[in-house]
């Protein structure tokens, strides 16, 4: 069944946000050029449905373009000190603490964000610089020391050379920042595609770094993935290339990838669980899930979208959750009330509704939320669905949205298989009191990151990244600089 009396409608802002628009074009060689086409896509606030300006639809032409500025800078970049590029890095940080209002403006008007996220978007950015500035100049391998009689070995750290970035709408900055920073910081240079729907900041950004930044080491081209995206995964140039998308961009980029064996870095999908034992806190879990589940708008791929709970405490559990989403305030940009706002796109608001009326069809229990919200923008209630049956398709589908999904378990052997049970392994949550179990239960859990007590807060030291379909290699931490680096074994004959 479906709730019937609406409970939400959206804070709207008394003014719409008047955002600071990057140059039109290309970023190659260290400036905006022409793009070799002149079509464009249109960039819309999807909180208003307004039409903010337009880019470049991007050719194969002007990838090639911007890796043979890559390519052309690469030899100078990696010859620089960790010193030398951590300075740059550390500039960069500065540039976005200057200009933070500006970021988080634009941002929020391509997004739909509201103000808290857009906030916290533009300074775990800054912190991502700053981090991987300090790690660039500590990471560190195997000491050089004989390890045949006669023979000194020595391991060097090397850049890759070009990188191929591909990075999602659903965190534009910083998502650029967790792959910019670290492959910077390793020596290689790069370019970057950005979403055809969000790529303001990260065009803003070269614009305001391009002095900062030698010519070529950094490029930004916009446009479909289809072209953008496919030129750069296949490009014999190209020597290795990350994404942050969904699975099956991720499959895409790996099999293009494949015909030059060049290295992919992939950090796909997500449908989280979060298991509730019958010891949990129960108010701190439905609060953490509040948090967790709902944060952008559920448009997170760690989302705590998934929450299996023991049956003897379900009922209270369920009761409090539903409690704690019927409060959450939607709105729009500026508003600063909000805590979720719109969902990115047309199409992507429609796919969640369909979704929810999959939902419908399969008999599950909507407690709360589960519709559109009428007027402008692509708002949807937030959402809890309940009494969901082992098996059910909402427990393995991404859905990407402001939807939370509850279910049952009778035994610890349970909850740990139920949970295991999906294509995914990027992030999982345990809720408990008993320290064993605290200790023993995230050991089964087949996902990158799995916290106790909490869910979602991400500490730019630590790395980031999952197992199984939510694809392999790190962001953040050093092993994002690893990932983004090579080693050399060059053995000397002292005889």
């Amino acid at each position: 069944m479906t709730t019937e009396t609406a409970l939400f409608t959206v804070i709207r802002a008394e003014t719409s946000l008047t955002p600071s628009l990057p140059p039109f074009g290309q970023f190659i060689g260290g400036s905006f050029v022409p793009s070799t086409s002149p079509d464009t896509v249109d960039i819309v606030n999807p909180a208003t449905e307004e039409v903010l300006t337009q880019v470049p639809a991007g050719t194969t032409e002007d990838v090639d373009a911007a890796v043979a500025a890559a390519v052309a800078a690469k030899d100078a970049w990696a010859a620089t000190t960790p010193r030398d590029r951590a300075a740059v890095l550390l500039k960069i940080a500065d540039i976005i603490e200057a200009n933070r209002e500006l970021f988080e403006n634009l941002e929020a008007a391509n997004t739909g964000k509201p103000p808290a996220v857009a906030e916290d978007d533009i300074s775990s950015a800054i912190d991502t610089f700053r981090f991987s500035a300090g790690a660039a100049r500590a990471y560190s391998t195997l000491g050089a020391d004989d390890y045949a009689e006669n023979h000194t070995s020595v391991i060097h750290r090397e850049p890759v050379g070009v990188v191929g970035v591909i990075t999602p709408w659903n965190y534009p900055l910083l998502m650029a920042a967790w792959k910019i920073a670290p492959v910077l910081g390793a020596g290689n240079t790069l370019v970057l595609k950005p979403s055809e729907q969000t790529p303001l900041t990260t065009l803003k950004l070269a614009e305001l770094v391009a002095g900062e930044v030698p010519a070529g080491v950094l490029n930004v081209v916009t446009g479909p993935g289809r072209i953008v995206g496919n030129r750069l995964s296949e490009h014999p140039d190209v020597d290795l290339v990350a994404i942050t998308g969904s699975v099956g961009s991720g499959q895409k980029v790996a099999a293009a990838a494949a015909g030059s064996v060049k290295r992919v870095h992939l950090e796909l999908g997500g449908k989280a669980p979060v298991v509730v034992f019958a010891d949990a806190d129960l108010e701190a879990a439905a609060k953490g899930v509040r948090s967790a589940g709902f944060w952008n708008g559920g448009q997170e791929c760690g989302a705590a979208c998934r929450v299996l709970v023991h049956e003897s405490v379900a009922e209270k559990f369920t009761e409090l959750l539903v409690q704690e989403i019927s409060e959450i305030t939607v709105g729009t940009p500026g508003a600063g009330d909000a805590e979720i706002g719109s969902m990115i796109s047309k199409a992507h608001y429609e796919r969640v509704l369909a979704a929810l009326e999959d939902v419908r069809k399969d008999g599950l229990t909507i407690a709360v939320g589960g519709r559109a919200i009428e007027g402008p923008g692509y708002f949807i209630e937030p959402t809890v669905v309940t009494n969901v049956p082992a098996g059910a398709a909402i427990c393995s589908n991404e859905i990407f949205g402001p939807v939370v999904s509850v279910e049952t378990f009778s035994t610890d052997k349970e909850a740990v298989t139920r949970a295991n049970e999906t294509i995914y392994g990027l992030a999982a949550s345990v809720w408990t009191r008993d320290s064993a179990r605290s200790l023993n239960v995230p050991r089964k859990l087949d996902f990158g990151t799995v916290w106790v007590n909490s869910h979602l807060v991400i500490a730019t030291e630590m790395p980031w990244g999952g197992f199984k379909g939510s694809g392999y290699g790190r962001d953040l931490s050093s092993y994002a600089l690893d990932d983004f680096s090579r080693t050399k074994h060059v053995m000397y004959n002292r005889g």
